[in-house]
């Protein structure tokens, strides 16, 4: 599978900086995101947002559902999806309910990404349900006193391992150095901060 990045903010203006680069795929957005670019987590604020991310060339937006089990879950996922059918990936938490959720979702064609993956383990549930993409959070894996890297390599082992199509999105880089050292180890799909996605660029020696 060819690279994939996506950019990790729900800040419209970091998007109209970035998107237009085409290095990005789409974009990845949660409630943490938009409260840090100060906008409320309603379905008409998201409907909005998905307007201007697509407008920019986005290809793809994963938006958060949000509820209190399963059924709400899954209504909200509808609803994200509904925003804009194909180009909407709705991100579930990878629990019980939150899988629960996904299996209606996927049964009715609806492409899903499952979040806050923290085990190895956990990425058999994306495999086995046939989620578009599971995203573990390496930085916050590191953060817990593990080796996250070496835990995210293992995934992608595991989904290589089973012939799973699930795309590994890797969340939680905090330096370009970590994300190149995972697409060394054949890792391809990435979700990145603009700070991140500038260090791409930084080279002292190419500036000269």
């Amino acid at each position: 599978m060819a690279l994939r990045l996506f950019l990790d903010s729900a800040d419209p203006a970091a998007w109209a900086e970035w998107l237009p680069s085409g290095l990005f795929h789409g974009v990845t957005t949660n409630p943490t995101l938009l409260r840090r670019a100060g906008v409320p987590c309603h379905l008409e604020t998201l409907a909005s947002l998905t307007r201007q991310a697509l407008a920019l060339g986005c290809r793809e937006v994963h938006g958060q559902a949000w509820g209190q089990d399963a059924a709400e879950l899954e209504a909200c996922g509808r609803a994200l999806a509904a925003l804009a059918p194909g180009r909407v990936i709705v991100k579930l938490p990878v629990t019980r309910s939150g899988a629960a959720a996904a299996a209606r979702l996927i049964e009715a064609d609806l492409p899903v990404t499952f979040t806050a993956c923290y085990e190895v383990h956990q990425v058999l549930v994306a495999a086995a349900l046939g989620a578009r993409y599971i995203a573990p959070y390496l930085g916050r894996i590191d953060d817990q006193g593990r080796d996250g890297w070496s835990d995210v390599v293992a995934m992608q082992r595991c989904l290589r391992g089973t012939g799973s199509s699930v795309r590994l999105l890797v969340a939680s880089l905090r330096d370009a150095k970590t994300l190149s050292r995972l697409a060394a180890e054949g890792l391809d799909t990435f979700t990145i901060s603009a700070a991140v996605a500038a260090e791409l660029f930084a080279s002292v020696a190419t500036e000269a």
